[in-house]
């Protein structure tokens, strides 16, 4: 259903909720205020891209979206592709890719693809997941030791090596403040879970490198003094060879900005109770994406430690979303003259611990003792995240689940002659059958088990292809048959034609609704006979008798 959250929630909202939702904002635009920053900068842009994102993303998600309690905003997940993207093609490029990503986004959303989420196999998630951690963590040693470094090598090795060459340089202010700042994250929730600690490190931080007269970097230094105002809205000059170029980082920033902000939709469900309407939400994110960068902003979705701070401090309606817009606006608006004096080493700190967490180093952990498949999916994912393209990382992972799930159901499909069994009536099932129900002299019978697709095609033809003699009549028992696809179709139509040529009648017998279907919309079934397309072993049995 493609109606945003905020009109159905409205609906009997009551004072009491209005202000837990205020409250719950307030708090979350708190602690968004530095990651906002943090994550800007982590990108490769100036800081104040990271706010108007918030605000102009944050607020649209919120407002038009399918999530109850979603927040949105700069994430850590978008740190990676958009560092790329401002590298390789420039702020223009970026925007435009953002603007191109959303309009992908409204697509999937209108043609109900939100659903989708669901086949992105986990260990792909965890892996690309972790490997944007560490390199996020990678991207904030210069800043958190002070080393000045013009600019760092853009591969992960690289940026090691130049960390332990420059190592000598680091500065005592800037490890003193970055330090403590990590202290201050890891003990605070201690103190207070009301006052954000990421808000209160950095006052504290900030307040500290003034009247100690510190000489570190901040973002005045760095970037100059950060405007309090939103920029007025640009719309990009789009050409067809530009448009071609960043098809690639298009898709890129959609199929992220959808993962990311519909597994923080799941989250929240799962806090609050909660059901989301996942096409209404890419919708959303589609809108939130095409403006933000119009506004000045960068690439946003759904940002899951801030939506589940959201939950844990009352948020409820998207109103807290809204007010969490807001909240950042008006900070922008008065005090963000104030955030040039933001020490970096206190951004590189914050940005550690989201990394950290991002990780989610356990489930990591975890997942190691998973199938060995799905460990092969998980490490070759982080790999490729980590040494050489996220984009790449998630293709190849996909690819190489989907490849290690097909051998899997291949090797769970199995093809046996079964004749013998009906009439030694062996087991349980088989000895349901009646003197009468014998298999006549002639008869074979093969039971095919598991779903009939490509992969188990061939082990299809290699079986039947091993039949002992030519029977009068080869019964096919497709009761454990829930699915076939073309290439088994065409495996079963060759074994009908060859059996066919030397003179032996097939029957399919018990075939499942969704494989009846398929031989029935195709030429099979007039290749095979309509009378030999029966409805259990049963009937199956009667017509060699017939017959004879």
């Amino acid at each position: 259903m493609l109606v945003p959250k905020l009109f159905t929630t409205l609906h009997g909202y009551t004072r009491a909720q209005c202000a837990a939702d205020v409250s719950a904002g307030i708090i979350v635009g708190v602690v968004a205020l530095p990651l906002a920053i943090a994550f800007a900068i982590a990108s490769g842009v100036t800081p104040e891209r990271g706010l108007y994102t918030a605000i102009v993303a944050g607020f649209l998600i919120s407002a038009l979206g399918g999530s109850r309690v979603q927040i949105g905003g700069p994430t850590g997940a978008f740190v990676v592709i958009v560092y790329g993207i401002v590298q390789r093609y420039g702020l223009d490029g970026l925007m435009i890719a953002t603007v191109m990503g959303g309009v992908i986004l409204v697509g999937l959303g209108l043609s109900r693809l939100g659903g989708a989420i669901k086949f992105i196999p986990y260990p792909v998630i965890t892996g690309f997941t972790a490997g944007i951690a560490a390199i996020i963590f990678t991207g904030q040693i210069k800043d958190l030791l002070g080393l000045p470094m013009a600019a760092l090598p853009a591969d992960f090795v690289g940026r090691w090596r130049a960390y332990a060459a420059g190592a000598g340089a680091a500065q005592p202010a800037a490890i003193a403040l970055g330090g403590g700042t990590l202290l201050l994250l890891v003990l605070w929730p201690r103190v207070s879970r009301r006052i954000p600690a990421p808000f209160v490190a950095l006052i504290a931080t900030t307040v500290a490198a003034q009247l100690l007269h510190l000489p570190v970097a901040t973002i005045g230094t760095r970037f100059g003094n950060l405007s309090a105002a939103l920029p007025h809205p640009v719309i990009p000059h789009v050409t067809l060879q530009t448009a071609r170029a960043l098809v690639g980082p298009a898709f890129t920033i959609a199929m992220l900005a959808a993962i990311e902000s519909l597994l923080s939709a799941v989250v929240a469900d799962g806090m609050i109770g909660g059901r989301h309407r996942s096409n209404m939400e890419l919708v959303a994110q589609g809108i939130a994406n095409i403006a933000s960068p119009i506004f000045g902003g960068i690439p946003a979705t759904g940002a899951i430690a801030r939506t589940a701070t959201n939950v844990k401090n009352g948020g409820r309606t998207p109103v807290a979303g809204i007010t969490h817009a807001l909240t950042l606006l008006l900070i922008t608006l008065f005090f963000g003259r104030w955030a040039g004096r933001i020490p970096l080493a206190t951004l590189a700190a914050i940005l550690i611990v989201v990394a950290y967490h991002m990780s989610e180093w356990r489930t990591f952990r975890a997942e190691l003792s998973a199938p060995r498949s799905d460990v092969a999916v998980l490490l070759t994912t982080f790999l490729l995240t980590v040494f050489v393209d996220l984009t790449l990382a998630v293709e190849v992972g996909m690819v190489l689940a989907a490849f290690l799930f097909m051998r899997r159901m291949a090797e769970v499909t199995s093809v046996s002659g079964v004749t013998r069994e009906f009439n030694d009536r062996d087991g349980p099932e088989m000895a349901l059958y009646a003197e009468g129900r014998r298999v006549p002299p002639g008869v074979q019978i093969y039971a095919v088990d598991g779903p009939f697709f490509f992969g188990a095609a061939a082990k299809f033809r290699e079986t039947l292809g091993q039949v002992a003699g030519t029977p009068r009549v080869l019964i096919l028992l497709m009761r454990n048959v829930p699915a076939i696809d073309s290439t088994g179709l065409n495996a079963l139509r060759d074994i009908i034609r060859r059996f066919h040529h030397s003179g032996t009648r097939v029957i399919l017998a018990g075939v499942q609704p969704q494989p009846r279907d398929a031989i029935t919309r195709s030429s099979l079934l007039a290749e095979l006979g309509e009378e030999n397309l029966v409805g259990d072993l049963d009937q199956a049995l009667v017509l060699p008798r017939e017959a004879a």
